[in-house]
């Protein structure tokens, strides 16, 4: 196990009473790919970003617009016109000091033709934070290449489907369309995120996760919040 410091151990002190120190060193070791870092990359990236995972890629090739603050919440209004990637990568950085975060301003094709075929590196998740079914697809057919998992995420009005894709085909569960998502709630975003980094979390750390599950959140039109899970 690596030899940590006590500003460390300060630092990661709740989790480490969670599960341990040499479970939470064990996070240092790990390294993950957000796609996005829009509404979802955003929570995923300040949530995951301060839990003690070693590295942690963006890939973005957006520029934060004044539409998009209610609900992507690493972003103030004196960021419009910054590159989205990189103004989330100076925020992780700002929270933590043990993690090593790269941005890069390019879309998904891009990364994977100009980056990652010029890395030494092997993931140990992907996690989606898209906003349209092609590009996921994408993510599904890459993680399927170099085979690790990926975690999916989607938002819409004032629901949302996450799901720990692993054996299971994204295209065999959904249609992909270039359908747009109607209009977005900033919590329910926050809330599909943090259930996303959970799940990210509990898989880095070694707990238990389920894969191939769809989970289907939701408010009814009485406002009650229910919950929805589906073999895929």
């Amino acid at each position: 196990m690596q030899v940590i410091s006590e500003e460390y151990t300060k630092f990661f002190h709740r989790q480490i009473e969670l599960w341990g120190e040499e479970t939470q060193v064990s996070l240092l070791d790990k390294k993950i790919l957000i796609i996005g870092s829009g509404g979802l990359g955003c929570s995923l990236g300040i949530a995951l970003g301060s839990s003690g995972i070693g590295q942690i890629d963006l890939v973005d090739f957006d520029e934060v617009s004044l539409h998009n603050i209610h609900r992507q919440v690493a972003f103030k209004t004196n960021d419009v016109g910054k590159k989205k990637c990189e103004v989330l990568k100076e925020l992780i950085l700002s929270r933590n000091p043990f993690v090593t975060v790269n941005s890069y301003d390019c879309d998904l094709d891009t990364f994977i033709t100009n980056h990652y075929s010029q890395l030494t590196i092997n993931y140990d998740l992907i996690i989606d934070a898209t906003d349209n079914l092609p590009t996921r697809a994408k993510i599904d057919n890459f993680a399927k290449r170099i085979n690790i998992p990926w975690l999916y995420g989607s938002v819409e009005e004032f629901h949302g489907h996450i799901c720990l894709f692993n054996k299971a085909s994204f295209e065999s569960v959904f249609q992909v369309t270039n359908r747009k998502p109607a209009g977005i709630a900033a919590p329910i975003v926050v809330q599909i995120a943090a259930t996303q980094a959970n799940i990210a979390l509990r898989f880095l750390a070694g707990q238990s996760v389920s894969t191939d599950k769809l989970y289907y959140c939701y408010y009814d039109k009485n406002g009650d919040f229910s919950l929805q899970k589906f073999g895929v």
